[in-house]
């Protein structure tokens, strides 16, 4: 009987069944179709399609000339001598920001937030982003040959450096940009307060601004520019005086998504000058947060100066980043790890913040990873693409130019110090001569094996085309972290090895163990590639941006407590008993001894005794 009952049932369900699918396959359908027409119609909304302006290319002078020497300075005037590093043709001057000019251009950009901030939508600033990302991609190569031009870096370093990124930063931040700057939600103390609510709310500082190096003259300078105007910002970008000359177009780029959505432009300034100017930026009372990249010793100076005007600062100061590869990655996997290790390397000529100063090898794959390298090293080609260029081998060149020649003497040095201490020289070492592009910035690409931690060239910044390897002692995570942490630096880090075999815990170690404020697995700087916060510690600095931590950091994190039953009536009250006037120390003192004793005892007799003391003496 029981077997009948419920085979009937089942017979009965399995016909509700087949009537119930197409009723929700059809109710599916028709929800999904909806959607696909609301997001269709969004798509297609001409108030957020991109829309397109133009930029005039910066004009080179009629007459080429190379300069000799090529100096940024020129004698008996206070104007940038702007040239091309990896040439020396003379580019251009530009008149240096005087601090009047500077106070103009906070004052405009100051103006032009107050309607920024009050007037426009997150929405609204997806549009202007969107209008330039696609600007950037329509032009990338103007884009591309402009910052080589002024940086001396080949086309494709540009492309992967500058181009990239700033797609990648601009796609996330329309993205994910409004989510990270939306109102949180926090929790509250349940016992003790359980009728508020709390919530952060991130409202724009007002005006920014941003020290940036010339390693990536375009990314350096728009990038902070997307994230300020997003967060509801205004920003000054302090250009380097070695990239003055792609400065104002760059900048320009910017400025016409702006105009081209019926903005006001003067939300983004850009300011060259001498170093002696910049503190009346980075000291000036109406810039609310510094995003500073460089050197350790020029960020002292910004921070004092900061400090002047209580100014929060983000300090990127490059690094010392080491690529760990344990034996655990497996001969297989050599080569590839190799490729990586050289383009990390190698990418601009060395001149990265995150790029492989210190190659730190397990003793099972120390030899077999040199052994893939150095002659890929030797074989290296110097120089530049220019513009129209028909020589033979100009589009076959691997690594080019450096900013200029005024760290050669220092590079020299360290190299020379480390060979008299032990190392081995097997490649480079030396300034090269370039015979086609003779007053260029060049310095051969060079590969030092057997670097110590007790070296000079293992604890300073290199900053230029140099591959040190560095044998651990052991195939330890240990061994290899005792070598990784020597230098006084912690920006980024690479960590190669099986994270998923027996040796997985080897490799988590590591990984926890290295000083650094990122760390790529089996990669390499892949963590700014999809736009996590950007930063280190130790000597590489402070704060971070990218990110939605970066987002955040360029606003002011108002925390919010308020009634949660406000609209039943349900109000907060100061109880009778400690109110003024006091009516009884004592009893007011058991009063709020009852109450912490209730709402944060850590047994339930305490709670039961400290709400009998509250009760009492209320």
């Amino acid at each position: 009987m029981v077997l009948q009952t419920a085979s009937a049932w089942l017979l009965k369900a399995d016909a509700a069944i087949e009537e119930f699918i197409p009723l929700v396959l059809a109710w599916s359908w028709t929800i999904f179709a909806a959607g696909a027409i609301v997001l269709i119609v969004r798509l297609n909304s001409s108030a957020d399609r991109p829309k397109r302006y133009k930029v005039p290319l910066p004009k080179l002078p009629e007459e080429t000339r190379y300069l000799d020497p090529p100096s940024i300075k020129v004698p008996g005037s206070s104007a940038i001598q702007c040239y091309a590093p990896a040439t020396g043709q003379f580019l251009g001057l530009v008149n240096p920001s005087t601090p009047a000019a500077i106070d103009r251009a906070v004052a405009a950009a100051k103006a032009a937030q107050t309607v920024w901030a009050s007037t426009t939508t997150f929405r609204d600033r997806r549009r202007v982003l969107r209008s330039l990302l696609k600007h950037v991609i329509e032009n990338q190569k103007d884009i591309c040959r402009i910052a080589c031009l002024d940086s001396g870096k080949l086309p494709l370093d540009a492309a992967l450096g500058e181009v990239y990124v700033v797609a990648e930063r601009i796609q996330w931040t329309l993205k994910h940009g409004e989510a990270a700057l939306r109102p949180s939600k926090r929790p509250t103390n349940a016992l003790l307060m359980p009728h508020k609510r709390n919530y952060i709310e991130y409202e724009p500082l007002g005006v920014v601004a941003a020290l940036v190096s010339w390693n990536y003259p375009f990314h350096n300078l728009l990038a902070p520019m997307v994230s300020a105007l997003f967060a509801g910002n205004a920003i000054v970008v302090k250009a380097s005086e070695q990239t003055a000359w792609s400065t104002q177009y760059f900048t320009a780029l910017m400025r016409g998504a702006l105009v081209a959505h019926g903005h006001d432009p003067a939300l983004v300034q850009a300011v060259v000058c001498w170093p002696a100017t910049a503190s009346h930026l980075t000291q000036h009372p109406d810039i609310a947060h510094l995003t500073f990249i460089g050197s350790q010793a020029v960020a002292k100076h910004v921070a004092t100066s900061a400090a002047q005007a209580l100014t929060p600062v983000c300090a990127e100061l490059g690094g010392k980043d080491p690529f760990i590869v344990l034996d655990s990655v497996g001969k297989k996997r050599l080569p590839a790890v190799a490729a990586t290790m050289l383009r990390g390397t190698f990418q601009s000529s060395g001149q990265n913040c995150i790029g492989i100063e210190r190659v730190i090898a397990s003793p099972g794959v120390y030899e077999p990873l040199l052994a893939l390298v150095t002659d890929k090293v030797k074989a290296l080609r110097i120089g530049f693409q220019e513009e129209g260029d028909v020589e033979e081998d100009a589009t076959k060149y691997d690594v080019g130019a450096m900013i200029s020649d005024s760290n050669f003497d220092r590079l020299e040095r360290l190299i020379d110090d480390a060979v008299k201490q032990g190392a081995r020289l097997l490649a480079g070492g030396r300034r090269y001569v370039h015979p086609r592009f003779p007053h260029g910035h060049y310095f051969t690409p060079t590969l030092l094996a057997d670097v110590t931690p007790a070296m000079a060239i293992a604890q300073e910044e290199c900053f230029g085309p140099i591959l040190c390897m560095m044998r651990a002692e052991a195939s330890t995570a240990d061994a290899v972290l005792a070598v990784a942490n020597a230098a006084p630096f912690g920006l980024g880090a690479s960590v190669f090895g099986d994270e998923y075999g027996s040796e997985k815990d080897e490799i988590a170690k590591v990984v926890k163990g290295v000083k650094a404020g990122m760390v790529a697995i089996n990669d390499f700087a892949t963590y700014y590639a999809v736009q996590l916060p950007f930063g280190g510690v130790g000597g590489s600095g402070y704060g971070r941006f990218a990110g939605a931590e970066g987002l955040q950091s360029l606003c002011n994190a108002k925390s919010v407590c308020a009634d949660r039953f406000g609209w039943l009536g349900v109000r907060t009250g100061l109880p009778p008993v400690v109110q003024y006037p006091v009516r009884s120390q004592n009893g007011g003192w058991s009063f709020v001894k009852g109450l912490i004793t209730f709402g944060y005892g850590l047994s339930w007799g305490e709670k039961i005794r400290g709400l009998l003391e509250l009760i009492r003496n209320s």
